[in-house]
């Protein structure tokens, strides 16, 4: 496992990180199951973890206080979400700060998740929402520095929404922010543009999620694909955006290189870029986490594939399906 800063805080972290959000709501098997995948990850070398409170109202976060506990001879990174207060994703701008992260609110989720995870401090929490109109409040602003001076809290980030990659950068001027979490793999590459060099600028850590498109990426998706009742990318992958996402992901397959898999070039196209502090695939089977901890070896891509898969980049903006 490779590992790179992350921004000021100087931190040491694996490139590949975990992703939880797929740890919630599960049975006791299940989460058995997680447990082991968990455990593989850190044996590893994964020393990232990131939940949110929204994980399973909580119960993703209560995996990672018990990893945590299991392997108290390495430093694992711990970062969590705070919901907005109306558990509205993504924020819009007709929500206001009051509607989302009014300071009882903020201090509210911090202690809900520290007392999940079972742990005095949080290395990263962040907005699990953010809305640049938000940014000029003092109300948040002053609630880090409450919570980094009282030690709950080591760094803050934020969230970005969904295809909204520069809703935030008013944020991060205020040099309050210690990281951005924000979607970047081979379709979603605006955050090239104005994102990733302003981090680069103020030392803000970034930590790239989605990387497989909610699943395009790996390749196992097509057009007859059906989702479970209740599994939340049966309302992602409507006829509109199903049809779009496997037709970008078909243009892809002449490029795999030989004894690759799409999944392996999609992680491997995020590590060549170094503005990127850590990637977080979600990995419930052990499987994912040989594969996709595999990938940290230094080797990359072939420049010529990787500005090949430049041209992939595909810009979309928010709509009702895509939360």
């Amino acid at each position: 496992m490779k590992y790179r800063r992350f921004g000021r805080t100087d931190w040491q972290v694996s490139e590949v990180g975990y992703g939880m959000w797929g740890m919630a709501g599960w049975t006791a098997s299940d989460d058995a199951q997680s447990a082991k995948s968990l455990d593989l990850a850190v044996e590893n070398g994964v020393n990232f973890f990131d939940t949110a409170w929204g994980y399973g109202e909580g119960h993703s976060e209560e995996l990672l206080g018990q990893l945590v506990k299991r392997h108290t001879s390495k430093k694992l990174y711990t970062a969590s979400k705070i919901p907005p207060k109306n558990f509205q994703w993504p924020a819009k701008p007709e929500y206001t700060f009051e509607d989302s992260y009014p300071t009882e609110h903020i201090m509210e989720y911090t202690h809900k998740t520290l007392k999940n995870l079972n742990l005095e401090q949080i290395d990263l929490m962040q907005f699990h929402t953010w809305d640049d109109g938000w940014s000029d409040r003092e109300e948040w602003q002053r609630a880090i520095e409450d919570l980094k001076t009282s030690g709950k809290v080591a760094a803050m980030g934020i969230s970005m929404n969904r295809w909204e990659p520069e809703n935030g950068i008013k944020a991060l001027k205020t040099g309050l922010i210690d990281a951005v979490q924000v979607i970047y793999n081979i379709f979603d590459q605006a955050p090239v543009d104005k994102l990733f060099p302003l981090c680069k600028e103020l030392d803000i850590a970034t930590v790239a999620r989605v990387p497989f498109d909610e699943g395009t990426l790996t390749g196992n998706i097509t057009k007859e694909t059906t989702f479970p009742e209740g599994d939340w990318r049966g309302t992602y992958f409507v006829p509109e955006n199903l049809i779009s996402s496997v037709e970008h992901a078909d243009a892809l397959r002449p490029l795999i290189p030989e004894g690759m898999t799409m999944a392996e070039m999609a992680l491997r196209f995020i590590l060549m870029n170094d503005n990127v502090s850590t990637t977080i695939p979600g990995m419930r089977k052990q499987r994912n986490v040989l594969a996709n901890t595999a990938t940290s070896d230094g080797n990359g891509l072939p420049s010529e594939l990787y500005e090949e898969l430049k041209k992939h980049r595909w810009d979309r903006v928010p709509t009702s399906w895509s939360q």
